[in-house]
């Protein structure tokens, strides 16, 4: 090509955009896939706390009572809460992906109903968690 001459015809053409997330409708779908990683971030820093929980009962009975005092405050009960409500969103969403895996319940109807039932299977089986847990503890 000659210095003055123009560029192609095909450059000057618009290029197709990828999709923006303002274009999509929010999803169950799209919500409990990110709520999934979320979760999955959260575990490991809850296994975290269970390590440091660990250590300070294996060093002295003085850092064994302080995490245990922070992890009784309500800020931990809290967070103690968040971390197995977590962990069980994180096994029933893993177990719907095994499903998936198996080729059963692709349909639309059953994305939304598996994952309707995943938000409440672990909620049923935190509140569980937490009933048997203080039934015994007190």
């Amino acid at each position: 090509m000659s210095e003055g001459s123009a560029a192609p015809a095909a450059s000057k053409r618009a290029r197709p955009l990828s999709p923006h997330l303002q274009i999509y409708r929010w999803q169950i779908t799209m919500s409990m896939s990110i709520l999934h990683r979320i979760t999955g971030v959260g575990l490991s820093f809850g296994a975290l706390l269970l390590v440091v929980w660990l250590v300070a009962a294996a060093t002295s009975a003085e850092a064994y009572d302080t995490v245990q005092g922070l992890l009784g405050s309500p800020v931990g009960i809290i967070l103690l809460m968040g971390w197995s409500w977590a962990m069980m969103y994180h096994l029933c969403t893993g177990i719907r992906h095994l499903i998936w895996d198996m080729g059963k319940g692709l349909s639309i109807p059953g994305v939304y109903a598996s994952g309707y039932a995943a938000l409440a299977v672990s909620t049923i089986l935190t509140a569980v968690i937490w009933f048997v847990a203080w039934s015994k503890l007190s």
